[in-house]
């Protein structure tokens, strides 16, 4: 009797070791697969999936996954293209308009000189802001192209500080046309971070830009010495899903006023190929845009 409990007990341990070995397995698999999944995600790969166990049910999950990720591959890739394709398309278009644009332009300026009545005047007057329009959004069709054709950044310690300050200075007949007294502070000393200089000056002049048009009367300007950089200004008739919208391309918060949307998208874009952040909010009546780096 003895012995045959003997026997029980030791066929139940083989049993018991037998089914440990299994999930150790199992689990080894598991997370051979994941870990194989997250890298070809991470990484443009023909590299397929592949697991030490013989399990078959592993072994066919993981075939699966491939058959998955040969799919995803391909959409990566048409994807990839018709972005590419679309970005030199308008880089063209926006190229191609700029010579029309140009010869109106320099029409509008010998009819300006001429002697007219005041309804030509006027009429001269509506054309020739909506050619300065339709320039502005050829200009930054043109420059969204650009900054999205994964350029190559060139690094170079920046001075945070002086780069703000400069932007400020640019847009100063901008703002006193607004009636704008821009509120500032700033760190006394440097602040240096490994930026791309073209890049930071376009980020501070567009989210700056993006106050003249939309502030309504005031905007104040904070940097940490974290690097931090905080804009906020006054703006009626926002809310938290235009707020959310802010850094979408082509989106303005009113549709009437001369603006592409992109200034907005295009600082994000720059801020976060360069490692940094940037995200809006809307406190009381107030808009801020916090820039990170």
């Amino acid at each position: 009797m003895e012995y045959l409990l003997c026997a029980v007990i030791g066929i139940l341990l083989v049993i018991l070791l037998a089914l440990l070995a299994k999930v150790y397995y199992l689990r080894r698999s598991a997370r051979e697969i994941a870990e194989a999944f997250r890298g070809r995600l991470e990484e443009d790969t023909n590299v397929l999936i592949d697991i030490s166990t013989r399990d078959p049910y592993m072994r066919k999950l993981a075939e699966e996954i491939n058959t998955q990720l040969r799919l995803l591959r391909g959409e990566r890739r048409r994807y990839r293209q018709g972005d590419l394709e679309l970005k030199e398309a308008v880089t063209n278009i926006s190229h191609d308009i700029r010579t029309p644009l140009t010869a109106i332009c320099g029409y509008l300026d010998l009819l300006e000189r001429e002697e007219t009545s005041g309804n030509v005047s006027r009429y001269l007057a509506r054309i020739r802001n909506r050619t300065e329009a339709l320039k502005d959004l050829t200009e930054e069709l043109f420059r969204y192209s650009v900054v999205t054709s994964e350029q190559e950044l060139n690094p170079e310690p920046v001075d945070l500080v002086r780069a703000l300050e400069e932007n400020l200075l640019s847009f100063y007949g901008a703002l006193r046309e607004r009636g704008i007294e821009p509120k500032t502070e700033l760190p006394e000393g440097p602040v240096y971070r490994e930026l791309d200089a073209v890049a930071v000056n376009r980020i501070f002049s567009n989210i700056i830009s993006n106050a003249v048009r939309y502030s309504d009367g005031d905007l104040s300007v904070t940097m940490k010495k974290d690097g931090c950089i905080t804009f906020s200004n006054s703006v009626r008739n926002l809310d938290p899903v235009s707020v959310g919208r802010l850094f979408d391309r082509f989106y303005t918060v009113e549709a009437g006023r001369s603006s592409t949307g992109l200034g907005l998208s295009i600082a994000r874009i720059l801020t976060e190929r360069m490692g940094g952040q940037i995200r809006a909010e809307y406190q009381e009546g107030r808009l801020y845009i916090r820039v990170s780096f």
